[in-house]
């Protein structure tokens, strides 16, 4: 999981590159960027975990949904708990934090960053 936790790392990096104002992100920009690029930790995290399991790289998802299907038939047979997981990922950090830009609080953002960690963890 080196090349996800990695990510993660790139993450942080990027939102310490934003200015804090009160609670606040006030660069969208970084806070973006540092969604996005948690989001591909995440995903790296699934590939890495297939890859293990025996997944050949060719057959690596392409989509979030092939994501989901490889995760409910290779990862989480025994805790159905890491698909809502990541169907909370998805939400919250590609969608609202990068997509649409929503996300701006630091607490927020950074709660996202650890739930991601935690995912990463989870698929060690």
């Amino acid at each position: 999981m080196k090349e996800a936790v990695r990510y993660l790392e790139n993450a942080k990096e990027l939102l310490r590159k934003s200015p804090i104002e009160g609670n606040r992100y006030s660069d969208e920009k970084h806070v973006k960027s540092a969604c996005g690029v948690a989001y591909l930790g995440v995903l790296k995290a699934i590939e890495e975990s297939l890859l293990k399991k025996g997944l050949p790289k060719k057959e690596l998802p392409k989509k979030v949904e092939e994501y989901r299907k490889a995760l409910q038939k290779y990862i989480s047979t025994h805790n159905g708990k890491l698909l809502k997981e990541f169907d909370d990922l998805y939400d919250e950090l590609h969608i609202a934090g990068y997509y649409r830009g929503l996300l701006h609080r630091v607490d927020i953002v950074k709660g996202a960053l650890k739930s991601a960690k935690e995912f990463i963890e989870k698929l060690r």
